[in-house]
């Protein structure tokens, strides 16, 4: 029996009851891929009664016959008919025309705990799925080959509440979080026609980072594809409530020192003269950025300052943090930092039970800044399988490729 092909509805009910799914396999991805030219279609293995693997399926013409792709998939209630799928999917590709096949499994390969230490066993059978089925793997990988990572940082939110979320970061990431909640940020979501302040920030991100971001049309067709499961969140801060929030709090120090040097004079106390330095030192910070507020009102006035943005999206299983953007003149901020408690929060009032930072290099020498910004919420890491190809007439794909070599064209 061939696979069966799925409406999109009896694939998203599907997907409600695989444990492990990404949003890349979704109706509403499919809209997206749809939207960008790509031709789609859910295909199923029913076996024993029942559908037991799916996954979303799309092609793009390409010189000789077709791309294919499943990427994050398939989703499986039982991983013991994913061979079968696969066998079953190179047939499928062979009578579509494809030229080529890629399939990007979002099964786990191996757990690892916040610091890349081993956490659970290898899962090599998951591989020789599709090894035996005619693929090739190209390997195990660290980095971002093809510009998608296959080591995710994830967080479990299982029996956390808004109000211990705080509590549930790492030793270092608390103290970060509430520096940043101490300096009056606000969050709000873009609509649609608000979407060009989310490309400056990706933009100018990108730019910084040296990698290439999407398109203004691009996020505009993700708004309307996934609707109120995609929030582009942005962090601001209005610098004339800063300033009288700092002014505040000098004030209050300010008359803590008096308090401290009344008591001095009194009983020359060694540990008053101690606090008596240690606040005077907060007062010399305070009087710094009281200055450096000044200087931002000077520039944006009493307006809303956007600090940083990210698109977040909340599926069923799991909430991806996708994309992200910051300005590093604002950076002392703490602001991406914000978006991702608000997003955590978001995820909690939904009954979302995973929060996926989604990438990092896999790289554990302290090398990976990405990641050291992620440990601060005290999660652990998965690692994918990356990628498998298949070519149902190799002798004309490498022909073509040849060919192509030849006339200079990639």
């Amino acid at each position: 029996m061939s696979l069966t092909e799925l409406d999109a509805k009896s694939f998203e009910a599907f997907a409600k009851h695989c444990p492990n799914a990404s949003f890349m396999q979704s109706p509403q991805m499919a809209q997206l891929l749809t939207k960008r030219g790509f031709k789609t279609r859910f295909l199923g293995l029913e076996k024993d009664g029942r559908l037991q693997v799916a996954g979303l399926v799309y092609t793009m013409p390409m010189t000789g016959g077709l791309h294919m792709e499943i990427n994050s998939g398939p989703i499986s209630i039982d991983q013991d008919y994913l061979s079968e799928f696969y066998q079953k999917l190179t047939d499928y590709a062979k009578k579509e025309g494809a030229l080529q096949l890629l399939v990007k499994p979002y099964d786990t390969y191996q757990r690892f705990d916040s610091d890349g230490e081993p956490a659970g066993p290898v899962q090599n059978q998951l591989i020789k799925d599709l090894t035996t089925s005619g693929y090739s793997h190209d390997g195990l990988t660290t980095g971002y080959p093809g510009g998608e990572p296959d080591w995710h940082y994830v967080k479990d939110l299982t029996g956390i509440s808004e109000e211990t979320l705080l509590a549930s970061f790492s030793k270092k990431g608390r103290p970060l979080v509430k520096k940043a909640l101490s300096f009056g940020i606000k969050t709000r979501s873009l609509n649609r026609n608000e979407l060009q302040a989310f490309k400056e920030i990706t933009a100018a991100t990108s730019e910084r980072r040296d990698y290439e971001d999407k398109s203004l049309d691009y996020y505009q067709e993700f708004y309307d594809s996934f609707g109120d499961k995609a929030q582009f969140l942005v962090a601001t801060l209005n610098f004339t409530d800063y300033l009288a929030n700092l002014q505040t709090d000098k004030h209050q120090i300010v008359t803590k020192l008096k308090n401290v040097e009344e008591a001095i004079r009194q009983t020359d106390s060694a540990k008053q003269k101690n606090l008596a330095k240690e606040l005077s030192s907060q007062i010399s910070t305070f009087d710094t950025r009281i200055n450096e507020a000044s200087e931002y009102i000077d520039r944006f006035g009493d307006k809303d300052v956007i600090l940083a943005g990210a698109l977040f999206i909340y599926d069923t299983h799991e909430t991806a943090y996708l994309f992200s953007g910051s300005y590093p003149e604002f950076n002392r901020f703490y602001a991406p930092a914000i978006l991702q408690l608000e997003a955590m929060k978001e995820s909690i009032k939904r009954g979302i039970p995973t929060y996926n930072f989604l990438g990092i290099t896999g790289l554990f020498d302290r090398s990976d800044s990405v990641l050291r910004f992620k440990q601060n919420f005290n999660g652990y890491i998965t690692r994918k399988m990356g990628t498998f190809r298949y070519y149902p007439s190799p002798l004309k794909y490498k022909t073509i490729a040849l060919i192509k070599k030849v006339l200079g064209r990639s």
